[in-house]
């Protein structure tokens, strides 16, 4: 079962088509690496199915039944959709802690600040900053962790709004999770996926790495100049000319 369909989206940026006539489904409960040569529209995708921008044409199903034209950032987690950001984005000069307690209640920040956290609020704040093994810096102010100290923050914020107040998630985007991380921030971020698919999640995995997409994934999309060029389990998929040609660079 798909939960998730492009049915010929198109986006254009003053004449150039980053993604051009694109029709690709995700299946749920399943890991979709997507893949392709800088350039290929991969992260212009993302940012239509999470509404950073909007689609010129076409039209996206979720959860087989509601069709939409247009996604708009306010509704995103209505559609049960969360994503990180390849460029991390974080309250700078507020707490890890409680860059986790924004998304986990109000979604303004100001109000946010000032509310009564419940104890539950608390209790999954620990949890998710331990799956991300950032609990012992929990009172370090965001702008003063290592770079791939935030990669894993973003993460965090992602799995928090995945459980927040009330909304759940179903669909999740990472674009470029692991890069820039050490191996041991790796195994952390795997180790995340990996329980996500556990849970039934879905995940969107942007990725330049073949072998963490060939480790994790099993299903694969690879986009070239904002079109499909092949779709299918990995092993298949990665041995094709054309793939190779375009993305590997043989």
């Amino acid at each position: 079962m798909n939960i998730l369909e492009t049915k010929k989206i198109t986006k254009h940026f003053d004449g150039v088509y980053a993604v051009d006539g694109l029709s690709v489904s995700f299946e749920k409960g399943k890991i979709t690496g997507l893949i392709g040569p800088n350039g290929s529209g991969k992260s212009t995708l993302i940012n239509l199915l999470t509404g950073v921008i909007q689609i010129n044409a076409g039209s996206v199903v979720i959860s087989s039944k509601e069709e939409v034209i247009k996604i708009l950032p306010h509704e995103v987690s209505d559609y049960g959709i969360t994503r990180t950001f390849q460029e991390v984005r974080l309250f700078e000069q507020m707490l890890v802690i409680d860059n986790i307690l924004v998304v986990l209640t109000k979604r303004n920040v100001f109000s946010s600040l000032f509310e009564t956290h419940k104890k539950f609020h608390l209790e999954r704040a620990e949890e998710v900053l331990k799956k991300v093994d950032l609990w012992k810096k929990r009172n370090d102010l965001a702008k003063n962790l290592s770079y791939g100290q935030r990669k894993l923050l973003e993460v965090g914020r992602m799995l928090a709004m995945s459980n927040g107040f009330g909304d759940d998630s179903d669909i999740f985007f990472l674009d470029e999770p692991f890069a820039g991380l050490f191996p041991e921030m790796r195994k952390i971020v795997i180790g995340v996926i990996r329980h996500l698919k556990e849970q039934g999640k879905t995940v969107i995995l942007v990725e330049h790495n073949i072998d963490i997409i060939r480790e994790l994934c099993d299903h694969i999309i690879v986009l070239d100049n904002g079109k499909l060029l092949a779709g299918g389990i990995p092993s298949d998929v990665l041995s094709k000319r054309e793939v190779m040609d375009a993305y590997l660079g043989e």
